[in-house]
């Protein structure tokens, strides 16, 4: 019996996470459009629903009435399987991110539970190994489509991607050695007490790591995820729309989820790894239970805002300035901020030693 108790409580958490994760999916795009429309002195979508709110499910009911189409000479086979292996690591990464401590749902549970699908001791790698997964699918739908600008578009990303992906893990190093673990879980309650114990602001480095370290994540993930100023996988004014340029109703859909769910996914990374996860930023406000959820909620909205006005302001750069600036600006600075890190934490640790 207490097995199925517990099989049932898993059961329900998944199904409450990633019904919460579609949702705010879904309205990310509204987020943007509107924010979009400010940004440029107009007003977005307003005319389905009250606000445009309804907006997001009329855009879901057009894509899914439209026709599938297929082009002729591509392989069908990896054709339907590239959105799935770009959706499917997208959704997954979310199962190990701890949105809070613990909560018995103000008493009405007799043991508390984990505000997380999984608790795994390396999250974090697990995390790694899933967004290295979603570049088989950005490439996969390249070269199925049989398309020279799908083709053009995926080796792109995967380039891209692939150049990226180191500054994004010694970015993420930095965190790990601070905390002393790879587990999620660990490092946000490594930062409790104040925003002056995140690891943002860490006291072991003398500030200047962390700071550097976010940024380098931030600017990492901007080109992971595809988005403003490094979406030159699906350049409109080169490629007509990148990899997916041949795909349409669900398909495309897929695609377009699975950009929005890998932002959602990289600021639940980077609040739980650098702005200290569900804590509050003052110990004297709470952050136990539900409302280390609504912190972790909040910040992700900032980093969410953030995504989309550097896509409101920014340019896009030439391919050749995007791979100079991950190789020769980003790499390095990458890896003097680790020896800088591990240098601030040797130091830390004699002088407290002592």
């Amino acid at each position: 019996m207490e097995t199925l108790l517990v099989l049932l409580i898993h059961l329900l958490k998944i199904i409450v996470v990633f019904s919460i994760l579609l949702g705010c999916i879904a309205y990310a795009v509204l987020l943007e459009r509107k924010l979009l429309g400010r940004l440029q002195v107009r007003w977005g979508p307003s005319r389905v629903g009250p606000f445009g709110l309804l907006q997001p499910i009329a855009d879901g009911l057009k894509l899914f009435l439209k026709e599938e189409l297929t082009p002729t000479r591509a392989d069908r086979f990896l054709f339907v399987l590239a959105p799935l292996l770009s959706m499917g690591p997208a959704l997954l990464a979310i199962a190990v991110v701890p949105f809070g401590d613990t909560t018995n749902l103000f008493g009405l549970l007799d043991q508390p539970i984990l505000l997380q699908i999984a608790d795994i001791h390396g999250g974090i790698l697990f995390i790694l190994a899933l967004t290295s997964v979603g570049v088989y699918g950005i490439f996969l739908a390249g070269w199925s489509s049989d398309n020279k600008y799908s083709l053009l578009g995926a080796l792109r990303s995967s380039a891209q991607m692939i150049s990226y992906e180191l500054v994004l893990g010694l970015s993420i190093t930095v965190a790990l050695m601070a905390a002393g673990d790879v587990s999620l879980r660990n490092i946000a309650l490594s930062q409790g007490d104040g925003f002056w114990n995140w690891w943002i602001f860490s006291p072991k480095w003398f500030v200047l790591p962390g700071i550097l370290g976010f940024f380098l994540y931030l600017i990492s993930a901007f080109a992971e995820t595809n988005r403003l100023p490094f979406d030159l996988p699906e350049a409109e004014t080169e490629l007509v729309a990148g990899y997916h340029t041949e795909y349409s109703s669900m398909k495309f859909a897929m695609f377009f989820m699975a950009e929005y769910c890998n932002i959602i996914t990289v600021s639940c990374i980077a609040v739980t790894l650098f702005l200290g996860g569900w804590h509050a930023p003052f110990p004297f406000l709470p952050s136990g239970g539900l409302f280390g959820c609504v912190w972790f909620a909040v910040k992700v909205f900032i980093l969410v805002c953030v995504f989309i006005w550097v896509r409101g302001t920014l340019p896009r750069l030439r391919y050749d300035q995007l791979m100079k600036f991950g190789w020769k600006v980003m790499l390095p600075l990458a890896i003097a901020n680790v020896l800088l890190a591990g240098g601030g934490i040797l130091l830390y640790e004699m002088w407290h030693g002592s």
